[in-house]
């Protein structure tokens, strides 16, 4: 037996978690990160116990952390030929540096480093790096993304004592190489040097009980994160406007006692795409709502494209914005220093997708989708076509109502001042709330055989 919300919610079942709004006001500080990607405003997790009664689990001991090693500086030099990149830090640091094919990458991951730059001080890349990230790839992991021009090989990677100073440097040297050497290095490369994100990351998570009379889970799933900012216009990033608007729509949602909430992640950490998915499916969720903010890079039309969206999945894209902005999406992970899947994938999606079609979950997203444009019109400026459609992997989910939302262009000068505004994101998140609350006052609750 599970409990559904209208018919054909079959096996969308919502979980038995218990929340607290008092957890809302709560935010990872600045320099740590949070313990897991998924969160719940729980004050204190649950066990069942012999008799099936929730129980408080005891608290254990925390273990004594030492303080992370802190980047203070940053510079590249040399050539096209080779190129040096060194980093100015305030201990020593055992980086893990590897590279990675289609697209050249070079990968540097470091344990418990802190990012300390202002943003008018990141350098610009130089030489054979054509571009790099950085950011928090993992709980209490780091990862430095250089994005390369051609095919490298690592001439020196090393940790040295500052000349003159009380501080440390990481010195990297890449040059350039040939095609047959870079597939030489990718095929003798150890396995475990290569960014596979473990499942047990979710082994802990809370299953749905399939218990009768429970809330509905709603899944929130602010995109991008950690290494990975998503649109960068100035000093605004997509990632933190994003995830201001999530904890806005959390608490108003929490608000209602309806609902029970979950959030793909809780600080600015990066979450794979399947990790979003895993977390929804584990969790059975009853709706999942990505939240995201575009950009225009031509700047002829930046000025003249603004406004709110609100997608769904399918197979075909509704128009060629729609394609090209589901391709930059699904490739979030790539631009993390994740491995591009095997060639099966294109054939596993048409898989889903059609799986998808005859179930009623499409039916039930469209419908919300329109539910959601209603509201929101009320509050913010839409765009000309708001109700679209392209191939977003992370809305593959065949059990589960699930919606993609642009709240605006960072590159529209209307838009950014409003994504910035405290108040407009409250607004938002309380008008994506409502929404929610019309679409389950029409499904009645009812359990499915």
């Amino acid at each position: 037996m599970h409990q559904c919300w209208g018919s054909g919610f079959a096996l969308v079942t919502a979980v038995n978690l218990v929340f607290s709004a008092s957890a809302l006001a709560q935010s990872t500080p600045a320099g740590t990160s949070p313990a897991s990607p998924f969160i719940t405003t729980t004050a204190a997790p649950t066990v069942k116990s012999s008799t099936g009664v929730g129980q408080a689990a005891s608290a254990s001991p925390q273990p004594i952390v030492p303080p992370a090693v802190r980047i203070t500086g940053a510079r590249f030099s040399g050539t096209q030929a080779r190129t040096r990149l060194i980093f100015d830090l305030t201990g020593p640091i055992k980086p893990n540096v590897f590279v990675l094919g289609e697209p050249t990458r070079v990968i540097i991951d470091v344990p418990d480093l802190q990012f300390k730059f202002a943003v008018s001080d990141v350098p610009t890349a130089h030489g054979l790096v054509t571009a790099w990230r950085y950011g928090l790839f993992a709980a209490r992991k780091s990862r430095i993304v250089l994005d390369a021009s051609g095919p490298v090989r690592i001439e020196r990677s090393q940790v040295v004592a500052a000349t003159g100073t009380q501080g440390w440097q990481f010195v990297l040297d890449v040059a350039a190489t040939d095609a047959a050497t870079f597939e030489a290095i990718l095929q003798s490369q150890p396995r475990t040097s290569k960014p596979a994100l473990k499942a047990s990351t979710y082994d802990d998570l809370p299953v749905a009980s399939g218990k009768l009379n429970a809330k509905p889970v709603i899944m929130i799933d602010p995109g991008h994160g950690g290494l990975d900012p998503g649109a960068v216009v100035g000093s605004v990033y997509e990632k933190n406007v994003v995830l201001a608007v999530a904890r806005h729509v959390r608490a108003s949602l929490i608000a209602t006692g309806r609902y029970d909430v979950a959030m793909t992640r809780s600080g600015d950490v990066f979450v794979s795409l399947d990790q979003r998915l895993k977390t929804s499916g584990k969790l059975r969720a009853d709706l999942f709502i990505s939240i995201h903010a575009d950009s225009v890079g031509e700047v002829n039309l930046a000025q003249n494209i603004r406004g709110a969206t609100v997608y769904t999945l399918s197979e075909q894209a509704s128009d060629e914005q729609a394609r090209l902005l589901a391709e930059k999406e699904n490739a979030a992970d790539l631009l993390a220093g994740l491995e591009r899947g095997s060639g099966q994938e294109h054939d596993q999606v048409r898989t889903i997708l059609v799986d998808l079609l005859k179930r009623e979950t499409s039916n039930f997203a469209h419908d919300f989708r329109g539910t959601l444009v209603t509201e929101l019109r009320r509050h913010v400026a839409m765009a000309r076509d708001p109700q679209r459609s392209a191939a977003f992997k992370v809305l593959k989910q065949t059990q589960t109502p699930s919606v993609l939302i642009e709240l605006g262009y960072m590159s529209n000068v209307q838009d950014q001042k409003l994504l910035q505004s405290v108040e407009w994101q409250k607004q938002v998140g309380g008008s994506i709330a409502t929404a929610v609350d019309a679409f389950f006052s029409k499904r009645p609750q009812t359990t499915a055989r």
